[in-house]
């Protein structure tokens, strides 16, 4: 994944005291996202909640900036292995379904929605942030390209469906799920479009469009 580019300070990487200072660097950034949002998550915030010291946001990470985008790719990594997990498991398209609305509800349960949300929306007044969220959206559309090919994969669907360009509806149509739930703290139009995808996967297996199981790995 892209990173920010601003070069660490000597001793950085070198103790065990160090990398659990920036553990609880990150995990302070990431709660301060999730409770006070971006605008919230200043320097002092992260060391209150990290119980550091606030010159070690700068020591560590150069600047706040730093900081909350290598809370992003914590809590982007912990995601992208529980999916990755999790579609290991799926057997069918209507199994990816029900995988998708179950790493959903946990997403919106745990807070995780929360820091990606509050990052787009600083992206708005931070030179250089939207980039740099977008660089750690991409691996998403990779993942999500590489499940849709696996599944379509011998099926009629392969001949008319670019898994690229599906992967790319797939993902803008997921965070914008998230994110309109996250908004306005009602989850029940999302969840009621999973049971209809699932419908229409169940429909499509009936017609031979997408098979209903897939080997086992």
């Amino acid at each position: 994944m892209a990173r920010s580019g601003v070069k660490r300070r000597a001793g950085q990487s070198g103790s065990p005291g160090s990398v659990e200072t920036r553990r609880a660097l990150v995990a302070g950034a990431i709660e301060a996202l999730r409770e006070e949002g971006f605008s919230g998550a200043t320097a002092r915030e992260i060391a209150t909640r990290s119980g550091c010291n606030q010159g070690l946001v700068f020591y560590h990470f150069g600047s706040v900036t730093n900081l909350l985008l290598a809370a992003l790719d914590e809590v982007s990594a912990l995601r992208l292995g529980r999916y990755q997990a999790a579609v290991e498991n799926a057997h069918g398209l209507d199994d990816l379904v029900a995988t998708a609305e179950s790493v959903f509800e946990e997403d919106l349960d745990a807070g995780y929605m929360s820091v990606l949300a509050e990052m787009i929306a600083g992206a708005s007044s931070t030179p250089g942030l939207g980039a740099e969220v977008a660089a750690r959206i991409a691996p998403w559309r990779s993942f999500a390209a590489a499940a849709v090919r696996d599944t379509l994969s011998g099926t009629p669907l392969s001949q008319l469906l670019a898994p690229e360009e599906f992967a790319h509806g797939i993902v803008a149509l997921y965070l914008g799920l998230e994110m309109l739930a996250h908004l306005d703290g009602d989850r029940s139009a999302a969840v009621a479009l999973f049971d209809r995808a699932r419908q229409v996967t169940g429909l499509l297996s009936a017609l031979g469009a997408v098979s209903p199981m897939k080997e086992e790995r």
